[in-house]
């Protein structure tokens, strides 16, 4: 007599990024994906000898909106190791980056993502790392 077949078990995501909330929140990051990218782009290509630094600076937002996207949506350990990073180091950009404009408007002749802390998005990029790692925090793996 053989032994059954042990059971298959399907890979483990992170349940809470299908309900509700987590869902919103990867739709937030990708729709920052995209608009940080475009304007990055348009910047970039049409008129980066106006303001290289701001133009760099908006470009490294899109990537880090970029990477806690996919962070997000491929879940498990290694998805929520790169969306704790992202989260992290965009906060600490908008903070810096925030203040920084602030302090010395003629470093930055043109705005970035993260100017101001973020008022040209309605200081979305501001509140948005936060939301981000405390969903991260509030939905961890149980031991």
């Amino acid at each position: 007599m053989s032994e059954p077949a042990p059971e298959r078990r399907a890979r483990p995501r992170d349940a809470a990024l299908g309900s509700g909330p987590g869902r919103v929140l990867l739709t937030v990051y990708l729709i920052f994906a995209v608009a940080a990218s475009a304007r990055a782009g348009v910047q970039i290509a049409t008129k980066f000898s106006e303001a290289p630094l701001a133009y760099l600076l908006s470009a490294l937002a899109a990537v880090v909106y970029i990477a806690a996207t996919v962070g997000l949506a491929i879940g498990g350990r290694r998805g929520r190791i790169i969306a704790w990073c992202s989260c992290s180091v965009e906060l600490a950009g908008v903070l810096v980056i925030g203040a920084l404009s602030l302090a010395d408007s003629a470093a930055f002749p043109d705005e970035t993502v993260w100017s101001g802390f973020g008022v040209g998005y309605g200081y979305v990029p501001l509140v948005l790392p936060v939301i981000g790692l405390y969903w991260l925090w509030r939905n961890r793996p149980r031991p």
